[in-house]
């Protein structure tokens, strides 16, 4: 066993020791194959086989109706939904882990057939042209209805709500999904967002929304028990096209994160090649190490040596890992016997049933 790696040491966030840096990425699976949109014993299963990680993230779990955006996605607006999520924490403590849910809402990477036939919310109304994964397959995104001031006085409402419901099914903490061209990252972006009012414009104003949500989330949480993921760099995917202010937008955010005493920043490495483009960052972490003081979580393509390798260098405290975590349940202690890594079956990661989900045998098996 080779425990001395980076990845394994533990670290404290906030008032909690996680007894390693390898963390559970969030993703989405979509086997909440029900109507309710609620967890169900399968997504026990799952997550409790992954309990080895120093901090599970769940996939993101939408903070109203209005926020939903793929079909079979979980909730944490109703009780149901609140009572399905306990066995899922339940079950992860019993396996002696920790874990925190993500907080999402998906704008206008959505489609009418979720919202009962009326446009899906976004910062302006500016079609993302992209896709949705709809229950009849995947469907081009539509424009999006530009939110009123009402709507997102409400929309910071369900944030808090759901921080409140997410602490009532027994989470450690939740991280507020900002990232990947959802609803959060649609404020910042200046093509998607083209409000001429206080959430519009000028930096300070595209990144309102955001302190907005995370100033009422840590209404109910204390603000050691919150994460908050950006994705950087993120260029044509997710509908977001970068401009030249996407970069001095991030800086914006991270910096004044410094002044909130978050559990963790989590950020992602770039989705696509941006070296070749001048006004954006191929280096996420080497980049915001030295702007964030607090502890930084680092995302997208690491394995065992470059996991390492980057908190070795100083540029990041923990690594999430994603694909690593749904073929190998047990991926710490495969880092630990340097044991091989299995393969993912692309073709199962978001169809329903156990197959692909909960049928990855641990190497001790």
């Amino acid at each position: 066993m080779n425990k001395d790696q980076a990845l394994l040491k533990p670290i404290k966030i906030g008032d909690l020791e996680l007894k390693n840096r390898v963390i559970m990425a969030p993703m989405t699976r979509n086997r909440a194959d029900n109507k309710e949109s609620e967890p169900t014993n399968l997504h026990v299963k799952y997550y409790s086989q992954r309990a080895g990680a120093g901090l599970i993230i769940t996939e993101g779990s939408q903070i109203s109706e209005a926020a939903v955006g793929y079909i079979n996605t979980p909730g944490i607006y109703t009780e149901g939904q609140v009572e399905a999520w306990k066995k899922v924490t339940t079950a992860v403590h019993e396996n002696d882990g920790k874990i925190f849910l993500q907080l999402w809402h998906c704008g206008r990477i959505s489609h009418p057939k979720f919202h009962n036939g009326e446009k899906p919310l976004a910062p302006s109304a500016v079609n993302p042209n992209t896709q949705a994964y709809t229950p009849d397959g995947f469907e081009d995104t539509v424009e999006p209805q530009a939110m009123s001031i009402a709507d997102l006085k409400q929309t910071v409402l369900d944030f808090k709500h759901a921080a409140e419901n997410a602490k009532n099914a027994g989470f450690d903490g939740v991280e507020i999904h900002s990232s990947n061209g959802y609803l959060i990252h649609q404020f910042f972006n200046k093509n998607a967002n083209i409000r001429t009012d206080d959430y519009g414009g000028s930096i300070q104003n595209r990144a309102r929304f955001f302190f907005e949500v995370l100033e009422a989330v840590g209404e109910i949480w204390p603000e050691n028990r919150i994460g908050v993921r950006l994705n950087p760099s993120l260029h044509n995917a997710f509908g977001i096209t970068a401009t030249e202010e996407t970069i001095p937008t991030f800086d914006y955010v991270i910096e004044k994160l410094n002044a909130y005493d978050l559990a963790y920043t989590h950020l992602s490495e770039p989705f696509t090649d941006v070296s070749d483009i001048n006004y954006l960052e191929p280096n996420i972490a080497k980049h915001y190490r030295p702007v964030y003081k607090g502890n930084l979580m680092i995302n997208a393509g690491f394995d065992q040596e470059s996991g390492n390798k980057v908190i070795d260098e100083g540029n990041a405290d923990m690594v999430s890992f994603a694909k690593l975590f749904i073929s190998n349940p047990d991926l710490p202690l495969r880092f630990a016997k340097n044991a091989p890594i299995a393969n993912w079956d692309e073709d199962t990661f978001y169809t329903p049933g156990a197959k692909g989900y909960t049928d990855y045998p641990k190497y001790e098996d």
